[in-house]
């Protein structure tokens, strides 16, 4: 669309109406934006008023502040802002979470990217046809509209958890989002599914990753942080043991981060999550790979079963957890120390 406002125009086009409002209004306004003032949250606002007076009050003086404003936005050019708010909250079926919309807002006006947001923030929230939520911990803030139910947003979170909790690992979106629906359908008939995906975006312990997949933050595989999660993160999507040097290179080609050589392989030799199954060659201990030698994985082998094996039957075993060449697993089956040779290719462990 055609840019009608620019930064410069929409901070002073904002901060004139903000002297129509009561002194105090104008400063709790102000500061909480930060313009004219740093930026300062309701608690140090109350704090410097003298005399002292309540947070709660504070609070109040917000709220009609705020009020006041939706009358004289509404018969003013940033109505074109509120506007914008409906649109993109109509595209995403009236649930958006704060950094979104604005930013929806900000990119359909073609205007910098540098402007205050929290002004932007402030002019969405004036307008009473739109619902800003209260803070709660571990939720991103979002707006609605007044008559989406909370009820249905918090039973769509529930329901996301229940299911990748029972899966124990990420999900394909939109697989995800189906069974809430399927589940959900009884009690709230139709439940779209660009609602969910943006329902989703509040909860600070559900992350989206690689455009496609869903799961739990606290699994840290969409949002690898240290260096070890992302050597997870990089053999959990080729799925097969690495090379250490291999997955180096496909942390910098998924992550976009250069690590270095022998730092990484520092990390793979210290930490439990990997086991060494081969020359350098390194699995997951969650795929099923024991630690030790192969003469250790052939004993575990032994233990589990409650009679004698056969040379390929446990040659098999062994070659699904080690990357070894059969050759080496017939040698450790000559260790007469720990193994026993009972009957014609038959194995056990010695008493």
């Amino acid at each position: 669309m055609e840019t009608i406002l620019n930064e410069k125009k929409i901070e002073t086009s904002f901060l004139k109406m903000l002297t129509a409002l009561s002194d105090k209004e104008k400063v709790v306004i102000e500061r909480r934006i930060g313009i004219s003032w740093d930026r300062q949250t309701l608690q140090s606002i109350w704090n410097s008023f003298k005399p002292n007076i309540t947070r709660e009050r504070v609070r109040q003086i917000d709220d009609a502040g705020i009020k006041k404003l939706w009358r004289i936005i509404k018969s003013s050019e940033l109505w074109v802002l509120q506007d914008l708010a409906h649109k993109s909250l109509a595209h995403h079926w009236w649930v958006l979470t704060r950094d979104k919309l604005i930013n929806a807002i900000v990119k359909e006006m073609q205007i910098s990217q540098n402007i205050n947001a929290h002004m932007i923030e402030i002019i969405i929230q004036s307008d009473l046809e739109i619902v800003k939520s209260k803070p709660r911990l571990w939720t991103q803030t979002y707006f609605t509209l007044p008559n989406i139910a909370k009820k249905l947003i918090d039973a769509s979170y529930k329901e996301a958890l229940t299911l990748l909790k029972r899966k124990k690992d990420v999900m394909e979106q939109r697989e995800l989002y189906e069974e809430i629906q399927t589940r959900l359908h009884e009690q709230f008939w139709h439940v779209d599914i660009v609602f969910l995906d943006s329902v989703m975006d509040i909860f600070d312990d559900i992350v989206k990753g690689e455009e496609v997949l869903i799961g739990l933050t606290r699994w840290k595989i969409l949002n690898p942080k240290t260096l070890k999660d992302k050597a997870i993160y990089v053999m959990k999507k080729e799925k097969v043991p690495m090379h250490f040097i291999d997955i180096a290179n496909k942390i910098t080609e998924y992550l976009w981060e250069t690590v270095k050589i022998n730092t990484i392989h520092n990390e793979l030799i210290r930490n439990e999550e990997f086991i060494l199954i081969w020359r350098w060659i390194y699995a997951l201990k969650e795929w099923g790979f024991k630690p030790g030698n192969v003469l250790d994985v052939i004993v575990d082998v032994l233990q589990k079963n409650a009679w004698p094996l056969s040379t390929e039957e446990i040659a098999k075993r062994v070659l699904k957890v080690r990357n070894v060449k059969k050759t080496t697993i017939y040698m450790n089956l000559q260790n007469k120390k720990a193994i026993k040779r009972v009957g014609r290719n038959f194995y056990d462990l010695q008493d």
